[in-house]
């Protein structure tokens, strides 16, 4: 008896853990979506640019935050 000279290779299979998907390759999506979702159906909430920055709110909203 002569020993097979082709061996076939066993299919690469899709299941356990590394076929799977984190968490938040999902979530982060769906919260991305919802947050340009709610911007689009409310517009009202959106204010024209005034003359302050930005960052000046950022830091006032900071302080606010951690003077708590």
């Amino acid at each position: 008896m002569s020993a097979p000279t082709h061996i076939r290779p066993h299919p690469a299979t899709r299941a356990g853990a590394a076929g799977r998907l984190p968490w938040w390759a999902l979530a982060l999506p769906v919260l991305a979506f919802a947050a340009l979702l709610t911007l689009i159906l409310n517009p009202s909430d959106a204010h024209a640019a005034t003359g302050e920055p930005v960052i000046s709110h950022l830091f006032e909203r900071i302080q606010q935050l951690t003077a708590r």
